[in-house]
């Protein structure tokens, strides 16, 4: 069975991004695939800012991403670019260590005009690493993430919308079948 690892890029606990991971992680469990999760900010800090590749814990996550066939990679917008906590963990992945994958990078930011970082951030760096098949990516707008207490997020329809289409074909490259079913 192929294997997905989402990384999460946010540096807090309390994220609108979390709305996202659990609507991607729902949506990979409608389709009986049990993703492997990383969020960054719980890496050890100094073994990011130090950059220690032979740090116990980053070796053990970069095996996560090694064995995918896909993987999903989210962040918010911060200063018109992906947070600085998912640069240092992009930075100790291996050379090529991309390389092979189908990757999904999802950004959630305050306007439209943050858009482009998709495009003129982040690809650049995932290219770096060795990817080739890069998928067109979803942005979310903050406003289109309710906040519903107890660090829960529900998106708007539109949202899900987009969301559950980034995923079209993906299930036939990981399943090798068909599936038309969403729970987002």
């Amino acid at each position: 069975m192929s294997k997905v690892t989402i990384i999460s890029g946010s540096p807090s606990e309390y994220t609108r991004l979390n709305g996202v991971l659990h609507g991607v992680i729902n949506h990979l469990n409608g389709v009986a695939i049990s993703p492997e999760i990383i969020h960054v900010r719980e890496l050890p800090s100094e073994d990011l800012i130090k950059a220690k590749f032979d740090s116990e814990e980053i070796i053990k996550q970069n095996k996560k991403v090694e064995h995918s066939n896909l993987v999903v990679i989210l962040t918010p917008v911060f200063k018109a670019s992906f947070s600085g906590v998912l640069k240092t963990y992009l930075d100790l992945l291996p050379q090529n260590g991309l390389e092979g994958k189908t990757i999904l990078p999802i950004a959630i930011g305050g306007t439209f005009g943050h858009l482009l970082m998709i495009d003129y951030a982040l690809k650049p760096v995932l290219t770096a690493l060795g990817a080739t098949h890069i998928l067109k990516g979803v942005f979310i707008l903050d406003n289109q993430i309710k906040k519903l207490g107890n660090n829960r997020y529900e998106l708007d329809s539109e949202a899900r919308t987009r969301l559950v289409s980034s995923f079209n074909g993906i299930e036939k490259l990981l399943l090798g079948k068909s599936v038309s079913r969403s729970v987002l």
